[in-house]
């Protein structure tokens, strides 16, 4: 794209949607989210090999093995948001960042800014989660 936005530019709702700069706004907001959740994630490994895993007391071993668990999951749930962001990234490449993968509804700007790797209208997401509970239910 290459659009170079007016400092301070936030997307408008007076604007046309999902306009050039819109799209470069979300695109440079979604790239910085996955260059720190990456950083967080190198981190992470970098503690976690630095650790010293054969703590005599058991208690403390315990709780070190606790600790690199939720590090774990936090770095696991860390890659699922990072796949996410690469799908939103491409959804822009193809020109269907913004708009709703079940409607073909617009999104809307507010709720991208909010949650900008959500894939479905407020509205659409909720008849999802509505459906998985059931088949849930019905199991």
């Amino acid at each position: 794209m290459g659009v170079t936005l007016p400092e301070g530019y936030i997307p408008s709702e007076k604007e046309e949607y999902m306009n050039v700069q819109q799209l470069e706004y979300f695109k440079l907001q979604l790239t910085a989210w996955r260059t720190d959740l990456l950083k967080e994630s190198r981190e992470t490994m970098e503690h976690l090999k630095e650790e010293n895993w054969h703590e005599a007391d058991i208690a403390d071993r315990a709780s070190l093995e606790t600790e690199a668990g939720v590090e774990l999951r936090t770095r696991n749930r860390y890659l699922k948001l990072i796949a996410k962001i690469d799908q939103a990234l491409r959804r822009i490449e193809k020109g269907e960042y913004g708009y709703c993968e079940e409607t073909g509804d617009p999104i809307g700007i507010r709720r991208l800014q909010a949650r900008p790797v959500a894939t479905m209208t407020i509205e659409a997401q909720e008849r999802h989660e509505k459906l998985e509970k059931q088949y849930a239910e019905d199991e």
